[in-house]
């Protein structure tokens, strides 16, 4: 725009180089507003039940558009008036001038204000308002828009994937009251159906602006509710994907416990038959007690499959992971307590061993008949034969032997390791 006349009268030339100048301006102006008029965004805000946010700044928006054209057809009129009065002569007088000035230059275009009361304003002043005014109503048009084809198409196909998990879920037992997956399912399923409608009627409430940009439009749809629902979502597929697995391996894995258990069992029952033995067999020898069966793990294992029978998948499979830990535990605790109570025969079975050893050396010398060893041999196979075996005892006079046999045997023998018998 040309700077106010300041009420100086343009000349003819300037006059012309207004008019082309305000024509194309006008142009552009009517083509922005048309844009406007038919932008996707504003067709959909103008037929859509808003609610919240948008509700209150689309109805103002809506009062900026009505203005806009009102801005806009004093404008027209202006131009128009002005195009017709340079038309009546090629040689324009003063007041024709001075007319042209006011119209193209000065501030006697006549408005209607906000508040209804008339205004004059130059074109530029005039221009200006619209401009601001264009800028609000576009970008109230384009966040909307950007939201609506962002968000719902985005909802709709997260839905669908949650109705197919839905399915998957029901179908393993996965529902709502009867596992924690399922009260999730139907609380993703509820906050995506309030998410769409919310985003439906209130866009602009899910529309972060960009601070830092002056063009209409600046900023991008939140998507931070959507964005949990799909995580939420994302995590509960796994947990069905578990349950799943855990229904596929499940009676294979109750197999296997059942089998450790009754390993455990029938080990804890040999390893009490093996005490009563050493009892009768050794004396003075400490043997330790043996449990019986663990009553809890065999309740827990008969919960379990309660469970897989009810389809508690999320009660039976933090359950098995601990009963397959504490089986393979209780396995071994039953190992070692046969272990415990048979070690003294196996002391008995050594020294039987080692006796015998010393027995078949001295006799391949032809030394076995030698009275101290003869005697010596007689009092520890004695003491290794008789019940119950006092195994010190027995173990000095094997003892005894070996030191015995020790000085018989040829210089070049070894003697073997074992210690010195008690004097």
């Amino acid at each position: 725009m040309a700077p106010d006349s300041g009420g100086q009268v343009l000349s003819r030339e300037e006059v012309d180089r207004a008019l082309a100048r305000l024509g194309a301006e006008h142009e552009a102006i009517e083509s922005s507003l048309l844009a406007l008029q038919d932008h996707a965004g504003r067709r959909l805000l103008e037929g859509a039940e808003l609610s919240g946010v948008t509700r209150e700044r689309w109805a103002r928006a809506e009062r900026t558009a009505t203005r806009l054209w009102t801005y806009f057809d004093t404008c027209t009129d202006a131009l128009e008036t002005a195009r017709e009065l340079r038309d009546r002569s090629r040689f324009p007088g003063r007041d024709d001038l001075l007319r042209l000035s006011e119209l193209l230059d000065g501030g006697r275009l006549l408005v209607s204000g906000e508040g209804g009361q008339a205004e004059r304003l130059s074109w530029s002043e005039l221009v200006e308002r619209m401009t601001t005014g264009y800028a609000e109503v576009l970008d109230i048009v384009i966040a909307a828009d950007a939201v609506w084809s962002a968000l719902p198409a985005r909802i709709d196909m997260l839905s669908a994937e949650l109705r197919r998990l839905s399915e998957l879920a029901h179908s393993v037992g996965v529902r709502p009251g009867a596992h924690p997956a399922g009260d999730d399912l139907q609380q993703v399923t509820g906050e995506l159906t309030g998410l769409r409608a919310e985003v439906i009627a209130d866009p602009l409430a899910f529309w972060i602006a960009d601070g830092g940009s002056s063009a209409p439009g600046g900023g991008r749809p939140d998507t931070a509710r959507y964005d949990r629902a799909a995580r939420a979502l994302d995590d509960i597929r796994r947990e069905v994907d578990a349950v799943i697995q855990v229904r596929k391996d499940a009676e294979d894995r109750l197999i296997r416990l059942r089998d450790l258990l009754s390993r455990a069992d029938r080990t804890l029952a040999e390893a009490r038959t093996a005490r009563g033995e050493v009892l009768a067999k050794i004396a003075a020898s400490e043997v330790p007690a043996v449990s019986g069966p663990n009553s809890a793990l065999h309740e827990q294992l008969a919960t379990a499959a309660d469970y897989r029978r009810r389809s508690q998948w999320h009660r039976l499979s933090p359950l098995l992971e601990s009963l397959e830990r504490r089986a393979e535990e209780e396995l071994e605790r039953a190992r070692a307590s046969l272990s415990a109570v048979t070690a003294p025969l196996a002391v008995r079975a050594e020294l039987r061993g080692r006796l015998d050893a010393y027995r078949a050396r001295v006799t391949r010398l032809g030394k076995a008949g030698e009275p101290m060893l003869a005697e010596r041999y007689d009092q520890a196979r004695r003491l290794l034969w008789t019940a119950p075996c006092d195994l010190r005892a027995a173990e000095n006079a094997v003892l005894r032997y070996q030191a015995a046999a020790a000085e018989v045997l040829a210089p070049g023998e070894e003697e073997p390791v074992g210690g010195r018998a008690e004097p």
